[in-house]
């Protein structure tokens, strides 16, 4: 009885071991734990570049080790839960990547579900290629950059210029409220972050 307690206690320590090994190996593996350097010059595409960017790391360190808990936080009776905000956020970073080729979103009928490390690591490498398809572009390409939403038969078009003051900048508000909700659950963000520098301190 005694060893197949043993060997039972040692299969446990394993599979916690190889999960906590996997989840190390995918945090590596994500965009955004530090921002990327800066372009070079100030083009139309750099900036909105370095916008999504910016975006990518306060997404990155507000959602990183958040528990079962602060997944199901929510500030409010009929506010979004932080796991729900994630999903929102998520849906947004799909309209940025699909924008710089002026490719149409479309809700699903039926949304797929994912767990919390799949959401994070679909937005985050959502945003990282959006950011790649827009870095570098000239104000003249960037009049082709179109935010399409299509449901059923209808079709809205609209320029750019309200992804910037719409998914943008809401993904950013979003964010905010994860670090502020995760706060409020017990667990707040790595207090080292900074957000200027784009980098953490050791």
């Amino acid at each position: 009885m005694g060893l197949i307690i043993r060997k039972a206690c040692s299969l446990i320590l394993f599979v916690i071991l190889s999960f906590h090994i996997q989840t190390k190996a995918q945090e590596m593996d994500l965009p955004y734990k530090e921002i990327p350097d800066y372009p070079s010059t100030y083009t139309s595409g750099n900036v909105v570049s370095r916008m999504i960017d910016g975006l990518g790391f306060r997404y990155y360190w507000a959602t990183e080790g958040l528990t079962e808990n602060d997944l199901t936080y929510r500030a409010s009776e009929d506010g979004r839960s932080v796991f729900e905000t994630m999903e929102h956020i998520y849906v947004m970073s799909n309209n940025i990547l699909l924008a710089p080729d002026a490719k149409p979103y479309e809700r699903p009928a039926n949304p797929q579900k994912f767990s919390y490390e799949e959401l994070r690591s679909l937005t985050l490498n959502s945003l990282k290629t959006a950011s790649e398809k827009v870095l570098g572009k000239t104000s003249e390409e960037m009049e082709d950059f179109k935010v399409i939403f299509k449901q059923g038969d209808r079709t809205s078009e609209f320029p750019f210029w309200n992804m910037i003051n719409g998914m943008l900048a809401d993904c950013i508000h979003h964010t905010g409220q994860i670090v502020l909700m995760r706060r409020a659950s017990g667990n707040p963000q790595n207090p080292n972050v900074n957000v200027f520098l784009g980098k953490t301190r050791e």
